[in-house]
C-alpha cells in the first residue's frame, strides 16, 4: 500500500468517526446536524478521492472510479441540499455508503485485485 493509500484513508477516517459518533450520540463537535456531517463528508470526501486518484493511469477502469466519485459528490450535494428534511438521514445515509464504495473501489485497484487493474510496479504512483 502507498503512502497515498495511507493519507487517503486517514481522510476516510477522519469521515467516519464523526459519523460514527453523530448515529450514537446525535451530534459531534462541529457536527450537530445532517448539513454538518454532509459539509465534512463532501470537503473531505474530495480530499481523500484526489490523493488517491493522484498519479493514477486514466484507464478504463480510472474512469469508473471517476463515475463512482462523481456519483458519491453528486449525493453529498443532495445530503447537504436536503439537510432539513425529514429524508436527512437517509440522505446522509446513503452518502457515507458511497464513499465506503469508492474507497474499496480505489484500494482493491490499486492492489491489483479488480480486472482491468495495472498489476506492475509503475501502475500506480
Amino acid at each position: 500500500m502507498k503512502t497515498k493509500d495511507v493519507v487517503a484513508l486517514l481522510l476516510v477516517a477522519l469521515i467516519a468517526v464523526p459519523y460514527v459518533g453523530y448515529l450514537v450520540r446525535g451530534e459531534m463537535p462541529f457536527v450537530q446536524d445532517p448539513r454538518g456531517m454532509s459539509a465534512i463528508g463532501l470537503v473531505l470526501g474530495v480530499a481523500a478521492f484526489l490523493t488517491f486518484r493522484w498519479g493514477d493511469q486514466l484507464d478504463r477502469l480510472g474512469w469508473v472510479e471517476i463515475a463512482l466519485g462523481v456519483a458519491s459528490f453528486g449525493l453529498g450535494v443532495a445530503a447537504l441540499l436536503l439537510a432539513e428534511t425529514a429524508a436527512a438521514e437517509v440522505w446522509l445515509a446513503v452518502f457515507m455508503a458511497s464513499i465506503l464504495l469508492v474507497v474499496s473501489i480505489e484500494l482493491l485497484d490499486h492492489l491489483g485485485a479488480l480486472p482491468g487493474a495495472h498489476r506492475g510496479a509503475t501502475a500506480h504512483a
